[in-house]
């Protein structure tokens, strides 16, 4: 198959070109040559900014496009003028952030986010970061109607992840000592590694297949403190737990997910029971924890710098918290 990618140079992207070249597809990239230039050495490369001149895609044909890149609704309007007529399928990489509430499971039927009023389409931001993502599927349909294929991930993990959001807890782990741990060790987690959506996202285009689907995991029910005492085990670890309330990580405005990755407040923590069972019966499969472990922590021990958008917990403030909740329990 001939496939148009859009990005295909970070993480997600670059995973399913990885699996697209392997199973013998011929891939395009269209990206501004800003991130990792030099990967894909042998496979077309476009080169614009979807916001300003995609010039270059008109007039060409692939069997399916693959946009990994786009969070405003012109984003994608501006690619569908392009293509439309030009491309057999559209798969888009939305987000599981698009439901309206988080109080309970979610399955690809439940209602969607609105932007708030008056709030700037411009801009993502914790508010507007779903909704957005909601017109860019309702443009996606609006051009390709029956040839759409959207897929709703939750939290991507693995190696070439710039985030931080799962990496930090082998990394930490690995180190040892007095780790803190967030909130209830019961609470639900749910992530799924990059090689396994990237293997079934492919899959997908092989086979034709439209529609929306979730797309995160594991398949069982996964604790938060069965994850730790996993990445423990897994990584020989000497850590030890020190479990702090989750009114004393609101008390200190920890922000969940990002400064205290996979940790939820509870009154959203149904975001981690999001329904996957549509995917999982059109063959999403998962690669046990041990080895999306192992892996993320030996390609971490190979990154020098801390990537920009990885905005972790840094071990002085992890320090601060540990002492401040030491002091709480005298």
């Amino acid at each position: 198959m001939k496939i148009l990618i859009i990005g295909g140079t970070v993480f997600l992207g670059r995973h399913i070109v990885e699996v697209a070249l392997k199973n013998g597809h011929e891939v395009t990239l269209f990206n501004r040559g800003q991130h990792n230039p030099e990967l894909f050495p042998a496979v077309e490369k476009l080169r614009g900014d979807r916001r300003k001149d995609i010039s270059v895609l008109k007039d060409r044909m692939w069997d399916a496009v693959i946009d990994t890149s786009a969070y405003f609704p012109k984003d994608v309007s501006a690619l569908a003028d392009v293509l439309k007529g030009n491309v057999a399928q559209y798969v888009f990489i939305s987000s599981v952030s698009v439901y309206e509430g988080f109080d309970k499971p979610n399955d690809e039927n439940s209602p969607l986010a609105q932007l708030p009023e008056g709030a700037d389409q411009t801009k993502i931001t914790g508010e507007t970061y779903g909704a957005l993502k909601v017109l860019c599927e309702n443009e996606v349909f609006k051009s390709f109607k029956n040839e759409a294929l959207i897929i709703r991930p939750g939290l991507i993990v693995g190696p070439h992840d710039p985030t931080g959001r799962f990496t930090y807890w082998p990394r930490r782990i690995a180190r040892g000592g007095n780790v803190l741990a967030p909130g209830n060790p019961q609470a639900p987690v749910q992530f799924i590694d990059v090689r396994d959506l990237a293997k079934w996202i492919v899959s997908l285009v092989e086979n034709r297949t439209m529609g929306i689907f979730n797309a995160t995991g594991p398949k069982e029910l996964l604790r938060m403190g069965e994850f730790l005492k996993e990445c423990k085990e897994v990584l020989e670890s000497d850590a030890d737990f020190t479990w702090v309330s989750e009114d004393f990580l609101l008390k200190n405005e920890i922000a969940a997910f990002t400064e205290m990755p996979l940790w939820i407040p509870a009154e959203a923590e149904d975001m981690s029971r999001t329904d996957i069972s549509k995917a999982v019966n059109k063959g999403l499969t998962f690669c046990d924890l041990k080895t999306t472990i192992v892996d993320t922590q030996n390609w971490d021990k190979t990154v020098t710098e801390k990537f920009p958008m990885d905005r972790s917990m840094t071990a002085e403030r992890e320090k601060h918290l540990l002492k401040a909740w030491e002091e709480l329990q005298k």
